[in-house]
């Protein structure tokens, strides 16, 4: 009799285990299936550098120059996720600076022809040793403009020093990240 009384009890207990676990059950409209989109961001670092007065002196007369740039290709853009799921970018760049003057900081994205897709243009403010500045500048792209980024695929950096009476030397660091994100 002790065997037929638990196996009753744990057909009551399944039983109302299940009719609570039916009755939490919503229905599911599998029309909705094609509303399912998914949304992964993506953090990369674009490019990160460091350097000094050395950087803006003319190798063959020893004068300072006052522009220097440097052109890196960002491949990840050409790949097929990035040409079809893109939603958005977020741009963040980040100087710290311990130059005396203010530098003019242009940041161009370039087709495979070299067409200027857009820019980034603003002041780094100047610092001093052992006091640092930090500049830091925002560009977002959203679906209105996300073509530019999807045709770029070079990076063009450009910093021009400002005029002024103190000696140039200090260390100018920089560093950059694109906030990626997609819906698949």
């Amino acid at each position: 009799m002790k065997f037929y009384s638990s196996l009753l009890t744990k057909f009551v207990r399944l039983a109302t285990v299940s009719f609570l676990l039916m009755g939490c059950v919503k229905d599911v409209d599998l029309d909705q299936r094609n509303d399912i989109t998914l949304g992964p961001d993506l953090q990369i670092d674009l490019l990160i550098y460091d350097i000094d007065q050395s950087h803006f002196r003319d190798t063959a007369t020893g004068n300072i120059k006052n522009r220097i740039s440097d052109t890196v290709r960002l491949e990840f853009l050409d790949d097929s996720y990035i040409q079809e799921d893109l939603t958005s970018v977020e741009f963040y760049f980040r100087h710290i600076n311990t130059f005396p003057r203010e530098i003019e900081s242009k940041i161009r994205f370039l087709s495979e022809g070299n067409r200027e897709q857009f820019a980034v243009n603003y002041s780094i403010t100047p610092g001093a040793d052992g006091n640092p500045v930090t500049t830091e500048q925002y560009e977002l792209i959203e679906e209105d403009r996300i073509n530019l980024v999807r045709r770029s695929i070079k990076m063009v950096v450009e910093l021009e020093v400002q005029p002024g009476t103190a000696v140039f030397e200090g260390e100018l660091d920089f560093a950059s990240k694109g906030f990626f994100s997609f819906e698949f």
